[in-house]
């Protein structure tokens, strides 16, 4: 139960470290992902570099931390005749998937020379984005303009907004492995680390989430985990309206804000095998668990 717990709810590398009883240096590697749990913009189309370092290196500032919103909106970047295309080339998806086929389609559908899907460097992955970064807006759209969200407790609220911004992927569902395929590319992957970024700050912001030390990383690591294994899960859900899939996320949620227990059952389990975890990792859990 303990390790199953510990696994569930904290960042994989904090799991086998703590597990295994050796505590050098606990949150290195969750820092060393951070940027994917960290806010940032979406890289320009046509500025887009292969080298995903800069993705796992950069540290997000303290301003960052307390306003996810310190960087320009999601869409920003996008030139007036890209998005039109683009916006257009969503409604080809379904039909043609996240191809470069939907592309074109799309530019014929605005009006626009299909010539212009050669001014997208990585093409599909350009669509793929895009349709993230107008998620993105419209989150923050309702983010700004849903008082309901503001009487839901915390838990409730994380639970909601993760449902609103993966019921945008509905539509699409038959297509999306195909999506995170593209994602997952090591030319597309920094991006794809950004966007989900600033989706789980906007996600933490609007459930009053104002850490800024080390509760900052772990809340964002465990909250991407979260989207990730539901977004995997929907995929496979052939319930109705996705019903299978909102109860799993209710229940991920639910542990994840029962975080505090978890971090005892993994001292617990520390001290039952008769050894120390360790100064760092002990402040750690003493500093959690007197919250």
């Amino acid at each position: 139960m303990y390790r199953s717990a510990a696994r569930r709810l904290l960042p994989a590398a904090i799991c086998r470290r703590t597990l295994r009883l050796a505590s050098p240096s606990p949150f290195s590697a969750p820092i060393a992902h951070r940027a994917a749990f960290s806010a940032g913009a979406a890289d320009n189309a046509h500025n887009h570099t292969p080298d995903n370092t800069a993705a796992f290196n950069s540290s997000p500032s303290t301003d960052q931390r307390r306003n996810p919103r310190a960087t320009a909106s999601p869409k920003s970047h996008w030139q007036e005749e890209q998005a039109r295309v683009l916006q257009a080339s969503l409604g080809h998806v379904v039909r043609l998937g996240w191809t470069e086929s939907a592309m074109v389609a799309g530019a014929k559908e605005v009006g626009v020379s299909p010539s212009i899907v050669g001014s997208f460097p990585r093409k599909e992955a350009a669509l793929v984005e895009y349709f993230m970064d107008d998620c993105l807006q419209k989150l923050i759209d309702i983010i700004d303009t849903k008082e309901d969200l503001k009487n839901l407790i915390p838990s409730h609220r994380v639970a909601k907004l993760v449902r609103i911004r993966l019921e945008m992927q509905a539509p699409y569902i038959s297509k999306w492995h195909q999506a995170l395929g593209i994602q997952a590319q090591p030319l597309n992957i920094s991006t794809s680390f950004k966007q989900r970024a600033m989706l789980v700050d906007e996600i933490w912001h609007a459930a009053g989430d104002e850490a800024t030390d080390t509760d900052w990383y772990v809340k964002r690591t465990v909250l991407g985990g979260i989207y990730s294994t539901t977004e995997l899960y929907m995929l496979t859900d052939n319930s109705p309206d996705f019903q299978d899939t909102w109860a799993f996320l209710d229940d991920r949620v639910r542990d994840a804000f029962d975080l505090r227990k978890s971090l005892e059952e993994v001292k617990y389990l520390a001290e039952a095998v008769g050894a120390g975890m360790g100064g760092p990792v002990q402040g750690f859990l003493n500093k959690i668990l007197k919250r």
